[in-house]
């Protein structure tokens, strides 16, 4: 057996993974056993539902293999050379900023200091983006203004020491699993730890709030700037810190004095809870994430937070400061090698001369860009206005993940020239490409990532590359050569690059920037082989640690900025036509477009159709009963999504996740109907505060189905999900169809030779089919005009083996139980389960759940909704943890 520490491909959190290669012949996703590192500094073991379903994502079907160019195979030599050659004739014949990148922050660091070297320093264009700019480019733009470079202060073991924690925008529970398990067990341990979400949606965070915050979207400024006038008010400003070490103080309370708090929402009495229990906590963390950055006033949300920690002092040192954690495994590393279109490498300005002339001087690249290029939206916009005639797209789903994204695709159908690189061909984006190139997947490409709290760490290859994959860097360097720059794209191992960037940060670092991991310039290979997770900055002098807890900033004058600030409301505000606010997010079990995860039964077993969360009074007077499908239209676009009743949103709130894409449903892709209106400082996107109109979805026949072989739907209305053994699929009609048979067959690919056995009501509409070869079940269809009531997890395990005779009731019999949906996908417990071992076994605490069934033991995400079943369950018992 062979084991292999790696670190997670999903989120900022950094966890560390090991990747066991069992001995044998069969394939590998049969023979890898993926556990968390339990030395890894990031999650010391703990890995969530995602994470642990590793395996299960590696196996080769749909993988792209074989570069292709206008879809037809051909060599990398052959593929290479035509992008070399189209990319060297627009800028000979439009300049250098009619070509762009837009790359990935599931690039490796090495990838991104490479397409970073390329664009800006031989190329000759700032016009390189990354799809951070969609998640964390708020942060950084405040994290500029306040520190003077883009630091994050503390770690993670701050969450553990703190006092309180305020999660602002953050539902950890779900977004960042095992960061939230970090949380739950140090208030396990410390019940006096006070835990405060600030959130319009009541998420699975709130499970373990002591004050939940349901503010207006947009009003956390003026939130923030209300504190402020409550610690001015009560003393609670660190006189000496900011004297010392802090400008702006005078001018950012005066305008903090202007603000109105009412537009928050929220009630008085919530609001001096809060003031009051963060003014008299010394060691308070401040968490934030998207629902803070994704904003059309993002920076200055940011900054509200920043002013308060800074007023504090209450920054850089043990349990106290301002926390952003990233969205993706290695946005901070995009940020260190300047893979957004505003920065230069390690940190370094592009508006600063003597940056620009030190990396000029570094790469020796004449033609440096001495400007910043597109961010992302403005980026797509010139790719449709022919501004931008080529590009490249390399491991991101812009068609589905950017704003207005009808309109992205159609810009990229009109295109000049699109490559784009990627593991599959089966993604929106990839299959508008000219030029098509097979990536490298995780466990097998090597190289370093950083997450949240600054720990660089090390993915590792355990698998071998599969078909003509390559790693990125390698791609990317290859064009560089054969674009004329040979000797400065001459790398051979990613530890070679790593060296270089290291000894850029050097420089950086005698600027006096933030980041420097100097000391790691003359690593060997075997060393970098060998590279154990460590904290920048690594110097002659230092590692690791926490920034500014010494009141000395990365300023000119070398004190931190507070910013005077006035809230402003999202651009777009809810009127009659489009009376709803949209907030769009992730789900526990899916990560981005799901080009991984979806591979995966048991992360779509918990929620497998994409959704429209809305409150019960919009629903009501909207005509919804649980499970109709809403249709949700704004000006750029529309969605048809299955309806989630529920008081977690508030009335005339409606949440839909981000992850359904046109490879797995019919009309989900939520950002066609998100506005692209962008913040003015930092250029990401508004995505958590959209108008839109919510109607019924007016269906006369509803199905669900089940195949063996992927089915090809045929409807207004579909959505489909790997089960174990097959697919899962949910269909609606406007029309019924006239032949249940025939349209069973078109479905699921069935000769006319497949006949059926069926239960069938006409009168009543409703239709149920089944196809079997031998005993084994091939595909079922259960039709009606309502939404099916079926049991779904039971059905989708009739694929898996002998299937039951009388599957077409849709029920199991008396002698099979009913595990219900999936609420533990870890363990794949369903929610029949727990409510049986509530009732017949009393367990009435989620620890007890978790003896009995394990349910809630793993990466925890999944104990709200069994608290909740307990609460339902139990009503006259205590259910506490």
């Amino acid at each position: 057996m062979t084991t292999v520490r790696t670190t997670c491909p999903y989120c900022g959190v950094g966890c560390g993974v090991k990747a066991q290669l069992l001995p044998g012949d069969g394939a590998p996703e049969d023979r890898i056993a993926i556990t968390g590192d339990p030395d890894h500094p990031a999650n010391l073991g703990r890995l969530c539902s995602k994470g642990s379903a590793l395996a299960e994502t590696i196996w080769l079907q749909d993988r792209l293999l074989a570069p292709k160019v206008n879809g037809v195979d051909t060599s990398w030599d052959s593929a290479l050379q035509l992008v070399a050659d189209r990319f060297n004739a627009v800028i000979d014949e439009h300049g250098p900023d009619a070509v762009a990148f837009y790359v990935s922050g599931q690039f490796l660091t090495e990838d991104y200091y490479v397409a970073n070297k390329l664009m800006k320093g031989f190329i000759g264009s700032g016009n390189i983006d990354t799809n951070s700019r969609l998640c964390m480019a708020s942060s950084v733009a405040g994290h500029k203004r306040a520190f003077g470079t883009d630091t994050v202060p503390g770690l993670y073991t701050d969450l553990e020491e703190a006092d309180l924690v305020v999660l602002v925008g953050s539902n950890l529970a779900w977004c960042h699993p095992v960061l939230y398990q970090r949380l739950v067990a140090a208030k396990t341990a410390r019940p006096d730890l006070k835990v405060v979400t600030v959130d319009p949606r009541r998420t699975a965070t709130a499970d373990i709030a002591d004050l939940h915050l349901g503010l207006t979207p947009g009003s956390d400024v003026a939130l923030f700037n209300g504190l402020l006038v409550h610690l001015h008010e009560q003393g609670a400003v660190d006189t000496g810190f900011v004297l010392d070490h802090v400008s702006g103080f005078d001018e950012a309370v005066t305008a903090a004095y202007g603000d109105d708090l009412s537009v928050t929402g929220l009630a008085p009495a919530e609001l001096e809870a809060f003031f009051r229990l963060w003014a008299g906590t010394r060691k308070v963390v401040t968490l934030y994430s998207q629902g803070v950055n994704q904003s059309s006033s993002g920076a200055d949300k940011v900054n509200a937070i920043l002013n308060c920690h800074l007023a504090t002092g209450r920054i850089g040192h043990p349990g106290t400061g301002p926390f952003s954690v990233t969205g993706q495994p290695n946005a901070m590393g995009g940020r260190e090698v300047g893979g957004l279109a505003n920065m230069l490498a390690c940190h370094l300005d592009i508006e600063d001369p003597a940056h620009r002339d030190a990396v000029r001087t570094f790469w020796d690249a004449p033609g440096l860009t001495e400007t910043a290029g597109l961010k992302a939206v403005d980026m797509f916009r010139a790719v449709a206005d022919g501004s931008i005639k080529a590009i490249w797209i390399a491991h991101t789903n812009p068609v589905v993940t950017l704003p207005e994204a009808d309109a992205v695709k159609a810009a990229l159908q009109a295109c000049d020239f699109v490559v784009v690189s990627d593991i599959t061909a089966r993604a929106d984006t990839a299959r508008l490409a000219d030029v098509l190139l097979p990536a490298s997947a995780w466990g097998e490409k090597d190289g370093t990532v950083t997450n949240s709290e600054r720990c660089i760490s090390r993915q590792r290859a355990f698998l071998p590359a599969p078909g003509d994959t390559r790693p990125d860097w390698a791609m990317m360097a290859e064009v560089g050569r054969r674009m004329g720059h040979a000797r400065a794209f001459d790398f051979a191992s990613p530890a070679e690059i790593f060296r270089e960037y290291a000894a850029l940060s050097g420089i950086a670092g005698r600027f006096g920037r933030d980041f420097d991991i100097s000391a790691l310039a003359g690593i060997t290979d075997t060393e970098y082989a060998d590279l154990q997770p460590v904290r920048w900055p690594v110097t002659g002098v230092r590692t690791g640690g926490r920034f500014f807890g010494d009141g000395a900033f990365f300023t000119p004058d070398g004190k931190g900025r507070m910013l005077a600030l006035q809230n402003r409301l999202p651009a777009a505000m809810p009127d009659a036509d489009f009376p709803f606010v949209l907030n769009t997010g992730r789900i526990r079990d899916q990560w981005h477009t799901m080009t991984r995860t979806a591979k995966s039964p048991r992360l779509s077993a918990h929620l497998a159709e994409p959704f429209l969360e809305i409150h019960p009074a919009d629903a009501g007077n909207l005509g919804l009963k649980p499970a109709d499908l809403a249709q949700v239209d704004s000006p750029h676009g529309r969605a048809i999504l299955r309806v989630r009743i529920t008081d977690s949103v508030q009335p005339g709130q409606v949440f839909a996740p981000m992850h359904w894409t046109g490879e797995n449903a019919s009309a989900a892709r939520i950002d066609a109907v998100v506005a692209a209106v962008t913040d003015p400082v930092s250029g990401q996107p508004e995505t958590k505060a959209a108008v839109a109109r919510v109607t019924k979805f007016q269906a006369q026949s509803f199905a669900f189905a089940l195949s063996v072989a992927e089915p090809a739907p045929d409807a207004p209305y579909w959505a489909r999900a790997r089960a174990r053994g097959g697919w899962r699929t949910e269909l609606a009609w406007a029309t019924p169809p006239a032949d249940w048979t025939e349209t069973a067959r078109a479905l699921f690919g069935l000769p006319d030779t497949a006949q059926p056995i069926t239960v069938s009501d006409p009168a009543r509409g409703i239709h149920r089919l089944a196809f079997f070869e031998g005993q084994k079940l091939v595909a079922a269809l259960f039709a009606g005009p309502e939404p099916v009531a079926v049991s779904r997890q039971y059905l989708a395990g009739q694929l898996d083996g002998a299937a039951d005779l009388g599957l077409l009731s849709g029920q199991p019999g008396a002698d099979r139980p009913d595990p219900g949906a999936i609420v533990c996908s870890c363990f794949e417990v369903g929610v029949n389960t727990i409510r049986s071992a509530i009732a017949e076994q009393g367990l009435v605490t989620v620890e007890a759940i978790g003896a009995a069934l394990r349910a809630g033991t793993n990466c925890g995400s999944c104990r709200p909704e069994i608290r909740a079943l307990i609460e339902a369950n139990a009503p006259n018992q205590m259910a506490a943890e």
